[in-house]
């Protein structure tokens, strides 16, 4: 049985971006002209990842510059400092984009905009995803972070502020799981894994089905409509991140992504350009048909949907938590003060 709906696409084509994850070397050696050509092509900008400050980046940068591609600066924390950007290493954000800034105006470099990747740390990911009894107590402690995250959300304000009056537009790419804690009103998984909800010019979530398989369609489809722009992938290439990764896109999982997801959303991010490149992705997408009919994955859709309300669920009650508990402790002791009175008020004989 078919899983879904028919949906046709009317717009011509959606703006493209490709993240691009390399060391200078590998970077060399990939933004050749014929990557150029094809960039120039589909009119697609660069999210380059600011991985150090060396002279080959600078030379890369202006050259993507004067082939008039737009690139934006992927913001990155030496791996030793976690990577992205999250709760815990918020003045060392704040610092790197100072030394960021210096390195811009000593290069004379041109920006289409600032990229603030926020997610948890890799390893303290996969630790606090196991399920052993011995992150317990870190979870707890976590749990009760509260002023930790307020004071971590004041810095990223504060470094959002500074790229603005700077002359750029911020950007930011976040686990869309972060739409579900706002509609809660809660701030626990921000807590737990280190995220950062901040107001930015435009907020990118990172719907990437190649981790999500079998239902990856469905996340796609479950959170595309509210979102403001989407990231898709994986399609290979970046940095070895020291954890075990699925396989990339195929050319069909890769298309039917596009569509599903420019069926709601003008702007469209890809991870990666090397790995597009690297499984002949981008000459196949200079001649892509963006208004083909898609399929609507109704029922996977479902399936998420009803997930995320659950999480929802969960979420709101942790942010209220104390008057949950007021409320139960009020109507035991509403159904013992009855109890009483009935009790008092009517005596049964004794048989």
């Amino acid at each position: 049985m078919l899983d879904g709906t028919l949906g046709v696409i009317f717009l011509s084509h959606p703006r493209l971006t490709f993240f691009c994850e390399l060391e200078s070397e590998p970077l060399q050696a990939l933004i050749n002209e014929q990557i150029l050509a094809d960039l120039s092509a589909l009119q697609a900008g660069l999210s380059l990842a600011i991985l150090d400050f060396n002279p080959a980046r600078v030379k890369i940068v202006r050259r993507l510059t004067k082939a008039g591609i737009p690139v934006i600066a992927w913001l990155l924390l030496p791996k030793d400092q976690g990577s992205y950007f999250n709760m815990r290493n918020a003045p060392m954000a704040l610092s790197f984009y100072k030394e960021f800034r210096t390195w811009t105006e000593e290069n004379g470099l041109l920006w289409a905009g600032i990229g603030l990747d926020i997610e948890p740390d890799l390893q303290d990911f996969s630790e606090l995803s196991n399920r052993r009894w011995h992150v317990l107590p870190k979870l707890f402690r976590r749990f009760m972070e509260r002023k930790k995250l307020q004071e971590a959300r004041a810095l990223y304000l504060a470094m959002v502020n500074k790229i603005h009056s700077d002359g750029y537009l911020v950007e930011s790419y976040q686990l869309p799981i972060i739409a579900d804690e706002r509609k809660a009103g809660s701030t626990l998984i921000q807590r737990i894994y280190g995220l950062v909800d901040i107001p930015v010019d435009r907020e990118v979530w990172m719907l990437y089905t190649s981790f999500t398989r079998p239902k990856g369609s469905g996340l796609l489809a479950s959170y595309a409509p509210e979102a403001q722009a989407i990231a898709l992938g994986v399609t290979g290439g970046g940095v070895d991140a020291g954890v075990e990764l699925p396989p990339p896109l195929t050319w069909e999982e890769f298309s039917r992504d596009l569509r599903l997801a420019w069926n709601w959303c003008e702007d469209l991010y890809i991870f990666s350009l090397e790995g597009c490149s690297q499984q002949g992705f981008l000459e196949q997408l200079k001649s892509f048909v963006w208004d083909q009919p898609i399929l609507l994955p109704e029922w996977s859709t479902n399936q998420v949907n009803s997930l995320r309300w659950t999480l929802r669920i969960v979420l709101w009650a942790s942010a209220h938590f104390t008057a949950i508990l007021v409320f139960l402790i009020g109507v035991l002791l509403m159904v013992k003060g009855y109890y009483h009175f009935f009790k008092k008020r009517f005596r049964f004989p004794k048989r």
